[in-house]
């Protein structure tokens, strides 16, 4: 009966001594984490849109295009008189993390109203930077010019815009 006793006990030692040798099929590694936040990206507004004095024909409208460089063309029945007035692109200060680049999305169209039923639309807004821009230094200047539609005898009064005129920014 010991010898039975003694085999089993020696049977017994040999299996969990094999099942601890399994034990060693499991490794484990750790990892730390981390976050930079960087600067917020911001737009300010420097200088608004005005596309200067014009003059119309009282049978043919035309368009005034006010290009990014403040520079300004014309068609149709529209003239730039030789006293401009104060002609300038819509100018901002875009400001984030130095190095960054950012994405600028213009508006389609807005329309320019004298206060009363007389009214102008903008459209094909343009940008310089066109489409993206880069934060060398942590800032850029970010120009914006439209084309204007004017009308036949368009009514003669200063026109502003009925609403505001978004530019939005965004890092990429």
């Amino acid at each position: 009966m010991k010898n039975i006793i003694s085999k089993v006990l020696v049977a017994a030692a040999i299996i969990v001594g094999a099942s601890s040798t399994s034990s060693f099929a499991q490794a484990t590694a750790t990892a730390s984490a981390s976050a930079n936040i960087i600067t917020p990206i911001t737009i300010a507004l420097v200088t608004n849109m005005n596309f200067g004095n014009i003059a119309v024909s009282p049978s043919s409208g035309g368009t005034v295009v006010l290009a990014p460089a403040g520079t300004r063309t014309f068609t149709g029945g529209v003239t730039l008189p030789a006293t401009t007035g104060t002609v300038a692109a819509a100018n901002f200060t875009v400001s984030g993390a130095s190095g960054y680049t950012y994405a600028i999305t213009l508006p389609t169209t807005a329309t320019l109203s004298d206060g009363s039923s007389h009214t102008m639309g903008m459209s094909a807004f343009t940008s310089s930077p066109s489409g993206t821009g880069v934060l060398t230094g942590g800032s850029q200047t970010l120009t914006v010019g439209a084309t204007l539609t004017v009308s036949a005898a368009q009514a003669p009064n200063a026109y502003t815009s009925s609403s505001a005129v978004p530019v939005t920014v965004n890092y990429n």
